[in-house]
């Protein structure tokens, strides 16, 4: 047996054991730093785009396949993973592909470049996300599974912190001393360019979290590996799945429709706070905000998972839709002042902590651990349709008739997929 395995009974051992073990530990220090990278990046990809020429609607364009191919890539990977009964393997190419894929922005000039990084980067998570998903939810005991993704996403929370932090640090330090930049512009002029040369820098160093995260899972997770399931067949799997689980589904897919990307949020407050301070205080400032945002996703996201069981969890996931109708609503009526968008990005870290971890945690309480990463995976397509078509819409609407459309948009649909998870069958714990 490998390494890197775990049979029945010593996973089983390990699962009752306590919740907090290695596994769950690997994941969280793996997500911390994969979201690093990504994060690091993304605090200031919507001010890059700005510099090269590209339009809200370019930014929602990309968000939105780079959305949609991932989460066709989920449902891929989850079922070839119940089928040949190991996850590990292709998760850690999940992750480094993802590793590489922000340093591609560096050299970007035009948006097609950023379009083609965003997708390799989000073919990875699409790769990563349901095996991830479902090794975890099988390391721990059922009525710890609330904690173990509470965990996790408070530590891949850390990451987007830390990143955001880091862009932040890196362009205060390049306006303070301007000959970082040309040194980087030695070995690419394009690194020299003002305002553009700090963004790219940033991109470049993505690579040392990204690289570090697929050491970290490499190293440090087991799995168990199960029985080959050669006679498992896609749509036959698909159409097994509970009926209950379909209308969870049909929930989180319409709410989906409007939770666009958050890249878009950060865009709303740069452009609004730029007539007032500049372009690259209002950078900095949005950069300050999206880590406010992701300091309460992290510290919400354990409290939220570990009192999961204490509530019907259809109902509860949608208390936290709920915050996300409200959040929208502000975004669509801002005005030119921080502490308004302080408020909002606390509202959305919130929303988000409650909308990742419960959504995880769901999944394994409808579906058998047999058919775990396709479940993961369907998820994944159905929340992806929901992200491609929301920024998309957005971002078309922002861009022809205003902004304040495109948030009253996903406010109206939001609201619609609340109540329909109100009314969802309330799921029950499966070991």
């Amino acid at each position: 047996m490998s390494r890197d395995a775990l049979g029945l009974d010593e996973m089983k051992q390990l699962r009752t054991k306590r919740w907090l073990n290695r596994n769950v530990f690997g994941f969280g220090l793996t997500s911390l730093l994969s979201d690093f990278c990504h994060e690091m990046a993304t605090a200031v990809l919507p001010q890059f785009m700005q510099v090269i020429g590209s339009s809200a609607a370019a930014l929602g364009f990309i968000e939105g396949v780079a959305d949609a191919l991932s989460s066709f890539t989920k449902l891929g990977t989850g079922y070839h993973s119940d089928k040949i009964g190991h996850r590990k393997g292709w998760t850690v190419l999940g992750y480094l592909l993802t590793a590489f894929a922000k340093a591609i922005f560096a050299f970007a000039v035009a948006w097609p470049l950023i379009l083609i990084g965003r997708v390799i980067g989000w073919l990875g998570r699409g790769i990563r996300g349901p095996l991830r998903d479902a090794m975890l939810a099988e390391s721990v005991s059922p009525e710890d599974r609330g904690k173990a993704f509470g965990f996790h996403r408070a530590s891949d929370t850390m990451g987007a912190i830390l990143g955001p932090l880091a862009a932040y640090g890196i362009l205060t330090l390049i306006a303070k001393n301007p000959h970082i930049a040309e040194y980087f512009g030695y070995w690419f002029p394009s690194f020299a360019d003002e305002p553009g040369g700090a963004y790219r820098i940033i991109f470049l160093m993505t690579l040392i979290p990204g690289l570090l995260s697929v050491v970290s899972l490499a190293y440090l997770v087991k799995e168990r590996r199960r029985t080959t399931n050669h006679v498992l067949r896609f749509w036959q799997t698909i159409k097994s799945m509970p009926k209950s689980y379909r209308s969870f589904l049909l929930a989180v897919g319409l709410f989906g429709l409007a939770d666009f990307a958050p890249t878009l949020m950060i865009l709303r407050a740069s452009t609004t706070l730029t007539p007032v301070m500049g372009l690259i205080e209002a950078s900095r400032l949005a950069a300050l905000l999206y880590i406010i945002r992701n300091i309460t996703y992290a510290i919400a996201s354990f409290p939220i998972g570990a009192h999961s069981n204490k509530f019907p969890r259809n109902r509860y996931l949608a208390f936290g839709y709920g915050i996300a109708v409200v959040t929208f609503l502000g975004f669509a009526f801002v005005m030119p002042s921080f502490a308004w968008f302080v408020v909002l990005f606390i509202l959305s870290g919130l929303f988000i902590a409650w909308e990742d971890t419960i959504e995880g945690v769901a999944v394994r309480d409808y579906v058998n651990d047999d058919i775990a990463g396709t479940a993961y995976g369907v998820l994944g397509v159905v929340n992806g349709i929901g992200d491609f078509a929301s920024s998309i819409i957005v971002g078309l609407l922002w861009t022809s008739i205003g902004a304040s459309w495109g948030f009253l948009y996903a406010a109206v649909v939001g609201l619609a997929g609340t109540i329909f998870m109100m009314r969802a069958p309330n799921p029950v714990n499966r070991a």
